[in-house]
Order: structure tokens, then sequence, then C-alpha cells
């Protein structure tokens, strides 16, 4: 198992970081959607009626993305407090149990997002034209990623390679 941890590891690297990048370029160009909204409004007296659907379908996205490296990243808020009192095999289980919880909760994400844009997609989003659906992909896609990269992080504490994953990960930010 750590042989093949080791081997997925620079795959789930890039796609964080890809996630990461995706999640940053999604706030620039909401940021610039937005500035575009309040120049229209305020100064030209003509808001573009596509800007607040686009900024939100971003802010989904970026989100999303943005959950699923802190997922992996372990940089979530949480209060530790009960469980750096246990023993270490409790914490273990602890963390085991709630990395297990994500991994599910990234899965009914994915998996009933998948059911809402099926359900969706013959309606139109008026103002844009997309099908109704596409809302959702963000969803799908960041369930996704959010149950990949918990995954990741059980695997890593079952084995005990948790201490290892946290330094390749600050080297890899490093580079």
């Amino acid at each position: 198992m750590l042989r093949f941890m080791r081997a997925v590891r620079p795959g789930l690297s890039w796609l964080s970081r890809a996630c990461l990048y995706l999640a940053g370029l999604g706030v620039v160009l909401m940021t610039i959607i937005i500035g575009w909204q309040v120049f229209g409004r305020y100064v030209l007296n003509d808001t573009p009626s596509w800007s607040e659907p686009l900024s939100l379908q971003l802010m989904s996205w970026f989100i999303l993305l943005g959950a699923a490296v802190g997922v992996r990243e372990s940089v979530h808020l949480g209060l530790d407090i009960v469980r750096h009192n246990m023993a270490p095999r409790v914490q273990r289980l602890m963390d085991l149990v709630s990395l297990g919880l994500i991994c599910l909760f990234g899965g009914a994400m994915s998996y009933y997002g998948t059911q809402l844009a099926i359900g969706t997609w013959t309606a139109r989003i008026p103002v844009l034209g997309w099908p109704g659906g596409i809302d959702f992909i963000p969803l799908i896609i960041g369930g996704a990623m959010i149950s990949i990269f918990a995954l990741e992080r059980f695997i890593d504490t079952f084995i005990g390679q948790v201490e290892a994953v946290a330094d390749e990960i600050a080297q890899a930010e490093v580079v």
C-alpha cells in the first residue's frame, strides 16, 4: 500500500495544485466580472445581465475546488482540544472516522449533484442560455475531489504515514 501511495502521490499533488490554481483563477475572473458589473451599473447606467449568473457559477467552482484542496492539506478549521487530550490510538481512530465521513460526504455531494444535473439539464439558465444542469457540475467535481483527497489522507493515516505526507506536501509547495 505504501508503494502504491508513493506512486500516486505526485499525480494527486498535481491535481491538488491544478484545483488550487483553477480556484484562484475563478476568484480573479469573478472579481473582474463584478467590477465590470459595478462599472456598468454606476458609470454606463447599463448593468450587464450576464454578470451575476456567471459570477455565481465561478463562485461555486472556486469554493468547492478550494474546499477540496483544504481537505488534502488539512487546513480546515477544527476543534482539536478533545482529540489532543486522547491517547494516540484514539486520536488515530478519530482521524480515520473523520476522514471516512468526509470521503462519504464528498461522494454523496458528487452522486446527488449528478442526480440534480440530470434532472435539470433540459431547463435553461435564462440569461446565459446554458443548460440548468451546468450549475451542478462544480458540486459533482468538487465532491469527487473532496472524496479523492480524503481517501488519500485516510489511507495515509491507516498505514501510519501522516507525518511523511505533511512533509511531502510542504516540500511540493516550496518547489
